[in-house]
This record gives structure tokens, C-alpha cells and sequence, in this order.
């Protein structure tokens, strides 16, 4: 039997999937449909101070799509919540009555003074919320305004939020972290000193998505002018991956619990998200994509993949994977892989050849006895993977471990420098890592 209920900071749910703070969130109506479909908990959009903000009525999102339309990336300048505090209040308490197994986080972002946060916290801790999240994330609007992710470019600034938070509430304090910052771990690191009890990440990053040739202007267009906005969707799950990697492996916040937010689309990818170290993970644009029903997909293919590998619970193999992330310069140059060509698969469309000789190796031949075949090179491949990424069929080409070479920074035969790796300080499974940690 699989388990998926979590327990992170103390906030049960019934399984890690919880819709992040966004439109989805936005009021009871959606919350409890998104409840009955089966999620774990949501994060409430992000209440503000009354009056409430205004939000375009134009168009909010733009979007890039694959050549099937699948939606690749979604931006949107739509701000914080435009409703009510008290409306909002109201809901948040009376959902949470109705459902107090399903985990209930409010995200707020109220401007950078001790009097607002202050003020807010007691109303929020009022309706019997589970945690709050305070967005110091949001690229667009808000962060004109001095908040949002104006905040969290500044580790100083977290840090003091952070601390008047956990001065004046009870409940569970995550910081939402930007990614529109050079090194996520100082934030983070900001974030526990501060005293937050967890982070989630990432926020959208900010851009731009194009430009409508015909009206000149940014896309999407609010009466002939845009502006910049924040992106998310499949197309971020890289950058979320690598920054909730580096806050799992970093000695300074090691251990720091993680909600793990960014093109979150699968059960594989909240696999993925849950091996390098995340407590819950936070779904958006898949939601608004294909419906609240997709986390059903989501908990059935986590519990069978679960199952076949043996794992019981979540926490059977969450973390599993941070010890397997290192520094380039501890990887193996000893290690030898030359790619394989199935030519029973192969389709001989010639993509491999066009693409190793013009821009790679020049390992992959296009005639063999004046026949139209494509054949490996073995003198010349490097393993750059290059043909297995553009070969339009799956499994067509791999990468085969031949043997193991000479390490040109030492010129050793199999001298592993990379096994030093399991001593280095940054290795969470080293006694150095350990100490650095406590």
C-alpha cells in the first residue's frame, strides 16, 4: 500500500499536490472544486491590504506554444487578488471548516513596513489557516509598488520581514522565493535567519513574449501598450529544478524545508521535485491548462511509480537525489560513452548526420557500400548527446559506456577525481557537509 499524505511544517495533507497561489486560488467556488477533484491543499491567492487592487480587463496572459499548441509557457501580468480582504477572510475560514484535512496557506504581500504585516497576520491567524506565504516573488505591478519581488532581491529585506512575521503569528512562515536573482541561495539563506520555517520556489520570472508586428507593441496588449510579466508553465521546470537543488544541497540551508513550485505538469515531475529535497509541491499552469481532474493523473501515476519501486511513502525517497548533484569539476573525465544507432528504429531522415557535422563532430556518416545509412563514428563521437536530443524517434539512438580513458587535467589512466566528491564539503552525505550544517 502507497501512503502519499505529507506532514510539512506540521500542515497535513492528504498527498504533496497543492495548487500554488494564482488564479485557481482566487475564491471558494474554485477552492472547493479543486478540493472535491482530489487536491492536497492550495495556497489562497495573494491577499493585499484594502483597498483592494485593480486588475486590466484586457487580455492578462500570453503564451508560448509547441507545433501541436500544447501550451509550453504562459505569461501573465495579472496582479494580487482584486477582491475584498474581509470577502477573502471569509472564504479562506469558512473552507477550511468544511475541509480540515486539506492543507490551507495564505499568501500575502502587504508593503515593507511592520505596522502592515503587523495588522494583517492576527486577521489571517483568525480564520484557522494551516501557514502563510509571503510573496516576495511577483515580477510584475506589485513590484513597482515596492513589494513582490522588489523585496525579494534583497536579502536584508527578507530577513527583517521574515522576523516580524514570526513575531506576530503562530502559524508556519514560508518565504516564496524570485528567481529573477543571481544566486537563489542568498535569499534562502536570508530567509533562515530570519526565521522562516520553510521556502517555496520559484515565483515567475520575468519576461516578455513577444511582439505584435502589426500594432508594434508588447504581447499580450492592453489598448496598444504591454509590459513585462511573469512566466511559467513547462517551459521553467529546469530553473525551478536547479534552484530547489541548490537550497537542498547549500550547507547553510540544508534541511530548510522546500515547497517546490515551476512547471510542475506530471507525477514524474513532482518525482523529480520530491528526490531533490521538496516537502509539498505547488501546481499552477497545468491546473489552468487542463482542469482541477489532472491531479487525478498526477497521485495515480505517483502511487504506481511508488509502488514499483517499493517506496511506502513520500518520504522514502524525497532527498534522495541531492547527494548526486556536484560541481562540474568533480564529474568523471574518465568516463567514455559513444553514441548507438538502432538501424532497425533508424528512419533515415538524416537529422543526427545534419546535425553532428554542421554544428558538432562530424561523427556520423551518411553512406556505408553506397547505401543511404547513418553509422556512428566511433574515433570521432565525444558523447555530447546532441543526436539522441534532435532524432525525431525515441530510443532510436543512445548512449553506450564503452570504456574509461585518461583524465586530461591529471593524465592518469582512471584516476577518479571525482571521487573526491564523497568527501567534498558540499556533498550532504560527507562528515564535512554534516558539521558545516550544524
Amino acid at each position: 500500500m502507497v501512503d502519499l499524505s505529507t506532514n510539512f511544517l506540521g500542515i497535513r495533507s492528504p498527498n504533496p499536490f497543492w495548487l500554488a497561489s494564482a488564479p485557481p486560488t482566487d475564491r471558494m467556488t474554485n477552492v472547493v472544486r479543486a478540493f472535491k477533484a482530489g487536491w492536497g491543499g492550495v495556497v489562497w491567492k495573494t491577499l493585499g491590504e484594502d483597498p483592494p487592487v485593480v486588475n486590466v480587463s484586457g487580455p492578462r496572459y500570453g503564451a508560448i506554444h509547441g507545433p501541436d499548441r500544447r501550451l509550453i509557457g504562459l505569461n501573465n501580468i495579472e496582479l494580487i487578488t482584486d477582491r475584498p480582504l474581509d470577502l477573502n477572510l471569509q472564504e479562506i475560514k469558512q473552507v477550511k471548516r468544511d475541509w480540515p484535512d486539506r492543507a490551507m496557506v495564505v499568501s500575502i504581500m502587504v508593503p515593507c513596513d511592520e505596522a502592515s504585516w503587523k495588522a494583517i497576520l492576527p486577521r489571517v491567524e483568525e480564520t484557522g489557516a494551516d501557514g502563510i506565504e509571503l510573496n516576495f516573488g511577483c515580477p510584475h505591478g506589485m513590484s513597482e509598488r515596492g513589494m513582490g519581488s522588489a523585496v525579494g532581491q534583497v536579502p536584508e529585506y527578507i530577513e527583517m520581514v521574515a522576523r516580524w512575521c514570526k513575531a506576530y503569528t503562530r502559524m508556519p512562515v514560508i518565504v516564496k522565493l524570485t528567481p529573477n536573482i543571481a544566486d537563489i541561495r542568498h535569499p534562502a539563506r536570508a530567509a533562515k535567519r530570519g526565521g522562516a520555517d520553510a521556502v517555496s520556489l520559484i515565483n515567475t520570472i520575468n519576461s516578455m513574449m513577444g511582439v505584435d508586428l502589426d500594432r508594434m507593441c508588447p504581447s499580450p496588449q492592453v489598448d496598444g501598450k504591454g509590459t513585462h510579466g511573469g512566466y511559467c508553465g513547462p517551459a521553467v521546470k529546469p530553473i525551478a529544478l536547479s534552484m530547489v537543488s541548490e537550497i537542498a544541497r547549500d550547507p547553510e540551508t540544508y534541511g530548510l524545508p522546500i515547497s517546490a513550485i515551476g512547471g510542475i505538469t506530471t507525477w514524474r515531475d513532482a518525482a523529480e521535485f520530491i528526490a531533490m529535497g521538496a516537502g509539498s509541491v505547488q501546481v499552477c499552469t497545468a491546473a489552468m491548462t487542463y482542469g482541477f481532474k489532472v491531479v487525478e493523473e498526477m497521485i495515480t501515476g505517483l502511487k504506481t511509480w511508488m509502488a514499483s519501486k517499493g517506496y511506502e511513502r513520500i518520504d522514502d525517497f524525497r532527498g534522495m537525489a541531492i547527494g548526486n548533484v556536484t560541481d562540474w569539476q568533480y564529474l568523471n573525465l574518465n568516463y567514455v560513452v559513444k553514441a548507438s544507432i538502432d538501424q532497425d528504429l533508424c528512419i533515415k531522415c538524416g537529422r543526427c548526420h545534419i546535425a553532428c557535422e554542421d554544428t558538432s563532430h562530424q561523427a556520423i556518416t551518411t553512406m556505408v557500400d553506397g547505401a543511404r545509412k547513418f553509422v556512428v563514428k566511433n574515433e570521432e563521437c565525444v558523447g555530447c548527446n546532441l543526436c539522441v536530443e534532435v532524432c525525431p524517434v525515441e530510443s532510436c539512438i543512445t548512449l553506450v559506456h564503452q570504456t574509461e580513458g585518461v583524465d586530461p587535467r591529471t593524465g592518469l589512466l582512471n584516476n577518479r577525481p571525482y571521487a573526491n566528491w564523497t568527501t567534498h564539503p558540499n556533498n550532504p552525505a560527507s562528515a564535512a557537509f554534516k558539521q558545516a550544517a550544524e
